[in-house]
């Protein structure tokens, strides 16, 4: 916070605190409130600042800062979403956006498109996967200065709308008209068989599309000859309850508990299982860590409560609060909590708040440094309330999902060498180039997986992209990381040349969750 309005902000918070709980008392009578009075005296004090504080202030930001700190104090799920961000934010819930459809990277200094989707605009006006585009509508867009951001900006729009690229591709320039369309935003980014019996799929989030995602990967799978599923939740933040009861309704008989969701002026309501789901049958392992949040937790919690699966990794983040969205005058989005879930067994899984809004959201941070990211520490649950399985295991509330099985985060073969490579873009650089000249060399993610061994020059190559980005050959921590190199390698080129599919699929092999999920399976 920027120490000149440090005595600004009690002032409007408490103002604004008030107004809060008036317009969400307001919201649930169905008499309404006088807040003139308290609104008068808002419009007063941002008019004083205005006309009389010492320096100018962005009058705008300091009132979004304000309304933000306080939703804050009150929990850290409340939240206000300014109008200008809330297209993006609603893209990610509705798994679908207006764009011309292409992946990209920007390597080198150059926007490279790694992936075109089959049948967007981008593939119907003849972009490739390996083009680079140097202009978008008339602008180079090349350079040190290029962002993610910036070019992501140029290429969404509305649908119809038009948008000039210039590629180059094959040592020529060639220039393109792309009409925007509706790109979905698949939340199921794998599904493949690891063996004859043994089916994987991961989802990212839950939009409103994944139940639906869902349910065809797992139909495709079984007519693969799937009898088993390992179900990747892991560095799942959520998303839509719908979908995570959805989803729980496909392994549960008939009449099982799913979730309930309880508030102060929020009827309570239970989901329980209508029977007939596709994977009754199926056995079934679940991943999580602890990124896995909300409705990954609604779902996995709804296994393990009725003991129809077993939960591996890491305990989960401890997200129990429900939100809802209140649509402002400006367009804007006030999301409140209003409720609470509990799993079937009765516990809530929401962690403690903590002392603050940071130090909530950076938990994560004191659990690594607790050792508990290679241990599991049960003093999380000291004083924590007890529940029952249907089956009569025990269980507790207030800190996230406790795995059935603990699976330490694997760092074998990491060294400080192998990191700077990886988060330095070195890996993606060299396995662009490469797809970019073997595209056509393998027509299917498994005929790679089973055939592809990454070569000495790749090493060499990416050994001296690595000089080219400051980061100096270490051959001690080669050595001890050229396994661990060569697998990655391989998963980025099984990127670049199938996308996430190809990438996940490549992993499984070497990723101690999925392995032990599989011994699990086998037994």
């Amino acid at each position: 916070m920027n120490r000149k309005y440090a005595f600004i902000y009690p002032t409007l918070l408490m103002i604004f605190l008030v107004i809060g709980l008036l317009i969400g008392s307001r919201l649930n009578q169905k008499e309404p409130q006088i807040v003139s009075g308290s609104y008068s005296k808002m419009q007063e004090i941002i008019g004083l600042l205005d006309r009389e504080y010492v320096d100018s202030i962005e009058s705008k930001k300091l009132f979004e800062k304000t309304i933000s700190d306080m939703l804050h104090e009150l929990d850290p799920h409340s939240n206000y979403i300014p109008s200008e961000n809330l297209k993006a934010v609603n893209e990610q819930i509705q798994g679908k956006f207006g764009g011309v459809g292409i992946r990209f990277a920007i390597i080198r200094d150059t926007l490279c498109v790694t992936n075109v989707v089959p049948n967007s605009p981008s593939f119907l006006a003849g972009v490739k996967a390996g083009d680079k585009i140097l202009m978008i509508d008339g602008k180079r867009i090349t350079g040190k200065k290029i962002k993610n951001e910036d070019v992501l900006s140029k290429l969404k729009g509305d649908p119809e709308t038009k948008v000039q690229v210039q590629i180059y591709r094959d040592r020529k320039k060639n220039s393109k008209t792309i009409t925007r369309g509706i790109i979905p935003l698949p939340s199921i980014v794998c599904a493949q068989m690891l063996d004859n019996q043994v089916g994987y799929i991961r989802l990212d989030n839950f939009s409103i599309s994944s139940a639906d995602e869902f349910y065809f990967a797992a139909q495709s799978l079984k007519q693969l000859g799937m009898k088993k599923l390992i179900f990747d939740l892991r560095d799942n933040g959520g998303g839509v309850l719908d979908g995570a009861v959805r989803i729980a309704d496909e392994f549960l008989p008939k009449g099982q508990k799913i979730v309930t969701v309880k508030g102060k002026k929020y009827l309570s309501t239970t989901e329980y299982s209508k029977g007939g789901g596709l994977l009754e049958q199926t056995e079934l392992v679940i991943l999580i860590n602890e990124n896995s949040a909300s409705a990954s937790e609604i779902l996995a919690g709804a296994i393990q409560d009725n003991d129809r699966g077993t939960i591996i990794g890491r305990r989960s983040f401890g997200k129990g609060l429900v939100q809802k969205d209140f649509s402002l005058s400006d367009k804007s989005d006030l999301r409140l909590t209003i409720a609470r879930y509990y799993t079937p067994s009765g516990r809530s899984i929401q962690k403690s708040f903590g002392e603050s809004y940071e130090d909530y959201y950076h938990s994560n941070d004191k659990r690594r440094d607790n050792g508990e990211y290679f241990a599991p520490d049960s003093s999380v649950f000291k004083n924590a309330k007890k529940f029952k399985t249907l089956k009569g295991r025990t269980v507790y509330d207030g800190g996230g999902i406790m795995p059935d099985v603990f699976v330490p985060l694997d760092t074998t073969n990491s060294t400080y060498y192998y990191l700077a490579l990886r988060y330095s873009g070195a890996f993606q650089q060299v396995a662009f180039d490469f797809a970019s000249k073997n595209r056509s060399s393998w027509k299917t993610i498994q005929d790679f997986n089973a055939n592809f061994e990454t070569p000495k020059n790749l090493l060499q190559n990416l050994i001296k992209t690595g000089e080219n980005l400051d980061i100096p050959y270490r051959s001690d921590d080669f050595k001890r990381s050229e396994g661990l190199i060569k697998e990655v390698m391989k998963a980025e080129i099984a990127r670049q040349l199938f996308i996430e599919e190809g990438y996940f699929l490549v992993t499984a092999s070497s990723d101690k969750e999925v392995q032990k999920a599989l011994q699990i399976l086998k037994r």
